[in-house]
């Protein structure tokens, strides 16, 4: 309330479908038969839950990208054009109160407007390329049911796409030297519409 910080925790984050947190909040794991471990709350789960090819985005297949390292060297990687994907993946907040999911939400939603620009390295050739990351939507999933010593589950979901790329194999190939060409001149002079 006063505006300073009383504490930080770091949130671990895990690959995994949120059916698997929600269970393993719901049951205590044992180690032994005497020791009951609840999950630690909160955590972050995300999936990948799909890829769509982008029509949109596509370029031309036969377009090629070059690297020349330098005037020595007597190859040169190329690759042809990168196929635009969307990937939609889902990060699922699973907290124990109100008041702790809020505060994950409002450290993710600023940076969202609704997109945020990753640069990433893809290969050799393609290095600092920006791959921009759209959230979509917001949802808040509450669970009631159950008794009063139940744990109230709080779930807090995030669904972004990433608008990226898949890349075909780097090939190398060499430095064209030398070009031989034939060149055709006729030797007849034309007069109208008929030849002589």
């Amino acid at each position: 309330a006063d505006g300073t910080t009383k504490e930080q925790i770091k949130v671990p984050i895990s690959y995994g479908p949120s059916e698997k947190f929600l269970r393993r909040i719901s049951e205590s794991s044992s180690i032994t038969d005497d020791t009951k471990v609840a999950i630690t709350l909160p955590r972050l789960g995300f999936e990948l839950t799909s890829m769509d090819y982008d029509g949109q985005r596509k370029r031309n297949t036969m377009s090629q990208r070059t690297l020349h390292v330098d005037t020595g060297v007597t190859s040169v990687s190329f690759d042809y054009a990168e196929v635009p994907y969307n990937f939609s993946f889902r990060l699922s907040a699973f907290v124990r109160h109100m008041d702790d999911g809020l505060q994950i939400v409002e450290q993710i939603l600023p940076y969202f407007t609704p997109e945020f620009n990753v640069t990433i390295n893809m290969n050799s050739l393609h290095s600092k390329i920006d791959m921009p990351v759209i959230l979509q939507s917001t949802a808040i999933t509450e669970d009631y049911e159950g008794d009063f010593d139940a744990r109230r589950n709080l779930q807090f979901d995030f669904d972004f796409v990433a608008k990226s790329y898949v890349y075909g194999p780097v090939k190398s190939s060499k430095i064209i030297k030398q070009v031989d060409a034939t060149i055709w001149n006729s030797d007849f002079t034309g007069s109208g519409d008929g030849l002589s």
